[in-house]
């Protein structure tokens, strides 16, 4: 299964840099949140969708959108970034606005999770994005096969 592990960096450098230990982002150092098989390019796109109420087309085209920060020939593991928008639509979330969208998103083809569960990972998701906002971070994945 793929590993993707999302976390909060001040900076692209920063948040690359985490390639440079092996086993991801040091959660002594990041504030990480471990999703596995949640990918950041598609599953992202779709939540930013749901939350901003835009075509998925239109989130997968915004500036840092599952963007590929690390080297692409790396083998082993990979950083991405999550687009500003998710994180602010996140961090401003309420837990009603969650609620509504957390069916729509666990039934996306890529997630597959019920809806109580798919609301549990989006408020894990809410609560990262907004102690990134509050320390002016961007949001990262960090993907390894």
């Amino acid at each position: 299964m793929v590993m993707c592990d999302y976390y909060s960096a001040a900076s692209d450098d920063a948040a690359v840099g985490v390639l440079d230990a092996p086993g991801g982002p040091d959660p002594s150092v990041f504030d990480v949140l471990p999703l596995k098989g949640i990918d950041p390019v598609v599953v992202m796109a779709r939540l930013e969708a749901l939350l901003t109420d835009c075509a998925y087309d239109e989130a997968r085209a915004r500036p840092r959108s599952g963007q590929l920060l690390s080297d692409p020939e790396a083998e082993d593991a990979f950083v991405i970034s999550v687009s500003d928008t998710l994180r602010d639509a996140l961090a401003s979330a309420t837990g009603d606005q969650l609620g509504l969208v957390a069916g729509s998103f666990g039934a996306v083809e890529e997630v597959g999770l019920p809806p109580t569960e798919a609301l549990e990972l989006l408020r894990l998701l809410s609560g990262l994005a907004r102690r990134a906002a509050a320390e002016n971070r961007r949001l990262y994945c960090w993907w390894a096969l």
